[in-house]
């Protein structure tokens, strides 16, 4: 049976302009950011309105638009794929991919990092997870809005797995050394790569919107991976 195609304003809002509250529908998660988690309790990633199976867990934040987790949960079925996005319209295009690609192995969460993770990602569940290109937040006085603080990293240090991986992609040279900086704080984690703890070139990473631009203009890449330890 041939799929209707999707375009990412296809996909309504589930609130009224008056109501908001937490749910899930159509394998999205919605975590508007005036609710009370309290009021919500997560199934679990092997309950059908999540993936509906066991399988390692993948965790993207700051999916943008999803083009780097659609390639990998089409490439590797066999993986569950979370990808958790604050904006609401890069929600729908992230959806709207899904639907479009017919792909069953990605789940959405609409939602902030942080809270959402301590909401609702339990102990040791992430097999590994991923940030590409988070907003570097350049001016020092806007740096306390960067998605890489201590207590953010607090929490990705308990969601993972034993020897799972934070993989960590920019082309912002200062949030490269806060990211190293604020990881070097936490002794359960260890960096992959020797000094200067990246690498410029990882084979068959995967592609986004972002790296190709960096990449058109001559800008390097820098790959992080912080593993923690068993």
């Amino acid at each position: 049976m041939m799929l209707q195609f999707m375009r990412p304003i296809d996909l309504k809002s589930p609130f009224s302009s008056r109501e908001r509250y937490i749910l899930i529908r159509e394998k999205v998660l919605y975590y508007p950011k005036t609710c009370d988690p309290k009021s919500f309790q997560f199934p679990g990633w092997d309950h059908p309105d999540v993936f509906g199976r066991s399988a390692p867990i993948m965790l993207e934040y700051c999916s943008g638009n999803g083009a780097w987790i659609v390639e990998k949960a089409l490439a590797h079925p066999e993986l569950n794929w979370v990808a958790l996005e604050m904006d609401f319209d890069r929600v729908r295009k992230i959806y709207s991919k899904r639907h479009n690609l017919n792909i069953e192995n990605l789940f959405i969460i609409c939602g902030e990092a942080l809270r959402t993770s301590q909401a609702f990602i339990a102990e040791a569940t992430i097999h590994d997870l991923f940030i590409n290109f988070p907003d570097p937040w350049p001016k020092r006085r806007h740096a306390k809005y960067r998605l890489i603080q201590n207590s953010f990293v607090k929490e990705l240090e308990r969601i993972l797995k034993k020897d799972a991986a934070i993989t960590f992609v920019t082309d912002d040279s200062p949030y490269s050394s806060q990211f190293i900086k604020t990881l070097q704080q936490f002794p359960k984690m260890e960096s992959h790569y020797e000094t200067p703890y990246y690498v410029t070139d990882f084979p068959d990473y995967g592609n986004s919107p972002f790296a190709t631009i960096w990449k058109k203009q001559g800008k390097d890449i820098l790959y992080h991976r912080f593993r923690k330890k068993s």
